[in-house]
């Protein structure tokens, strides 16, 4: 087979570009190893006033910036972030805050923001998202549910597609 001297360069490029991207994260993965991880009172207490004190989750984010995306195990997989603690709280316009700070966010603080045809789509692609269950067993129909008027449509959407439950007891010691 006989190869172009324009295709061997374009191939020969993306090779040794492939080759950079993982010395590249290594490299950087190797110069986070000595920083040291947040406090975890601090990232709990952060979690915990996200479901209840924004001025004090503000007052830690300007303190911790990389507090943003932080996790808490509650244990037996109850992972919960503070955007999460937002959402299955209703507090949307904090939910947007967060957001417009960078915050991650998933299918569920979609459906409290009543983003329907995202959850619609996503749940087409993945038709068990349906029964996802967010923190402490928070249900997408709990999510819609909170966001009130701009997510009943979604709320909805959910209910004929047969989902019932808005919470389901899935972790222990909850």
């Amino acid at each position: 087979m006989q190869v172009s001297r324009k295709d061997f360069i374009r191939t020969s490029l993306a090779a040794s570009t492939g080759l950079m991207v993982p010395s590249f994260v290594q490299a950087t993965a190797v110069d986070n190893q000595g920083a040291e991880p947040i406090d975890l009172a601090i990232v709990k207490e952060f979690v915990l006033k996200s479901h209840n004190d924004f001025a004090r989750v503000q007052a830690l984010l300007t303190e911790y910036p990389h507090l943003l995306n932080a996790t808490v195990d509650w244990k037996d997989g109850d992972f919960e972030t503070s955007i999460g603690a937002m959402a299955h709280m209703g507090y949307i316009d904090q939910v947007k805050f967060m957001i417009e700070k960078g915050a991650r966010f998933d299918i569920f603080v979609l459906a409290l923001l009543g983003q329907t045809a995202l959850v619609k789509s996503l749940i087409d692609f993945y038709p068990q998202a349906l029964h996802a269950i967010g923190p402490h067993g928070f249900t997408l129909l709990h999510h819609a549910k909170k966001g009130g008027e701009p997510a009943q449509e979604l709320y909805d959407f959910l209910q004929g597609k047969g989902l019932t439950e808005e919470f389901i007891k899935t972790f222990k010691d909850k």
